[in-house]
């Protein structure tokens, strides 16, 4: 027996696509937020996840695109216990079998760790992962040279199921701080659409350590942490910013792709010059 079960099944409708033409990655959060809670109930932890309370950590592999008219389905597991839960997600194309998302994340439970009744349980339900092993990159130093990058209040539709600001909300605005800080370095709007290019995030890192409620004001600036020959790697900050209070973090690592090729490209000088000056100190 695997342990994974079906958390979710739906498809890909155009308007949730974005200009590198495939499934805008906000929305396999939105996903994750019907998905997830189905696995917690079926693992006995439903309870806790409308709770909340705790950091969660989620490293996420883009292996193949989705586009417009793709069928998927989510899958989910308990992958482990130690310092809390770590869960996996896979997202499969319904029409290969195809696993094309690998999603493994960590619940910080150290504050109100499980109960000896809990752990016995889950210890019988845990499955193998077959994902890519998490790769450890470098933090920022400090915030010096991060740029803002969105900037606004938590709406009403942007709540969770407890009222929060949702984590598929949080990731469109770090969506749009992407976008800003590409236009910071000159790949706006007219270089996209004349060059036929689109920045291709193939991995994330996403911290979650605190939660906004209705109307509370969010900040997020940005910082590029890598700059390679067609590569990029970006560090999202987002606050309250009343109190510098740090809400989530986001590494993202993409590319400049070439639309027509869907391959690669390499930086224009005139970017390349303009995103070294936005490079900043990593540990």
């Amino acid at each position: 027996m695997t342990n994974w079960i079906e958390t979710y099944r739906g498809t890909v409708p155009p308007w949730e696509c974005d200009v590198t033409e495939h499934f805008t990655i906000a929305y396999y959060f939105a996903r994750l937020e019907e998905a997830e809670p189905n696995l917690a109930e079926a693992l006995g932890l439903g309870e806790r996840l409308r709770a909340g309370g705790f950091g969660r950590r989620l490293e996420i592999r883009f292996a193949r695109e989705l586009r417009a008219g793709s069928s998927f389905q989510v899958e989910g597991a308990v992958l482990g216990l130690d310092d809390g839960v770590r869960l996996g997600h896979r997202f499969i194309d319904s029409a290969t079998g195809e696993t094309v998302t690998w999603m493994d994340e960590r619940w910080d439970l150290s504050r109100t760790p499980l109960s000896a009744t809990d752990r016995d349980r889950l210890n019988k339900r845990i499955a193998a992962w077959e994902g890519p092993a998490a790769e450890v990159r470098p933090e920022p130093k400090s915030t010096k040279g991060f740029i803002p990058t969105a900037r606004g209040r938590v709406k009403p539709g942007d709540l969770d199921a407890t009222g929060h600001f949702g984590i598929a909300a949080i990731v469109h605005r770090f969506t749009d701080a992407c976008i800003q800080g590409g236009s910071a370095i000159g790949m706006d709007a007219k270089f996209m659409e004349e060059g036929r290019r689109g920045f291709s995030t193939f991995e994330l890192g996403l911290r979650i350590d605190g939660a906004l409620k209705l109307d509370e004001p969010y900040l997020v600036e940005t910082g590029i942490a890598h700059l390679g020959n067609s590569s990029l790697r970006l560090i999202h900050r987002m606050t309250e910013p009343r109190s510098d209070r740090e809400v989530a973090r986001l590494g993202q690592y993409g590319v400049n792709l070439d639309l027509d090729a869907r391959r690669p490209a390499r930086w224009p000088d005139d970017i390349r010059a303009r995103a070294a000056k936005l490079v900043i100190e990593t540990a």
